[in-house]
């Protein structure tokens, strides 16, 4: 089910499972030993898969609202930028990657959080979301 070399799309998902896509349609993965789960709040879930990536559901809509890449993901963001990178590499080759300090990750506007080991400034892991995850109702599932 997962691709672990698949690309990273911003706005549409990481190897090969797609962002809005509902929960039921990953059980035979979810419900393997392997899996990690946190809830996150009241409303949101994180399953962790085999340290290659992270599924981040909203349980109010049932809905996949984030998927991160983590170090065993060896699929690349526009086609270059992948895991273990220095971020000095990922701002050349993606200026709009902007360092948020209070959430201590760098941002796209194009959809993408990267965070990067604070002690040597590679890439621990690159994250894709849907474009409502800033609104007023996203919590409540409205989307």
């Amino acid at each position: 089910m997962i691709k672990l070399d698949a690309p990273i799309l911003p706005w549409i998902g990481i190897g090969n499972l797609n962002l809005y896509s509902h929960i039921s349609n990953f059980y035979p993965l979810l419900s393997k030993g392997e899996v990690k789960v946190k809830l996150l709040g009241k409303f949101l879930v994180r399953y962790e898969v085999n340290n290659s990536i992270d599924l981040w559901f909203n349980l109010m809509n049932g809905k996949l609202f984030k998927l991160t890449a983590l170090s065993n993901y060896t699929g690349t963001l526009f086609e270059s930028i992948k895991i273990g990178m220095h971020i000095d590499e990922v701002l050349k080759i993606e200026p709009s990657f902007e360092y948020d300090e209070f959430e201590e990750v760098y941002c796209s506007n194009k959809g993408i959080y990267i965070e990067t080991d604070p002690t040597n400034d590679l890439v621990l892991w690159i994250s894709v979301y849907i474009k409502e995850i800033e609104n007023q109702e996203f919590e409540s599932g409205n989307w």
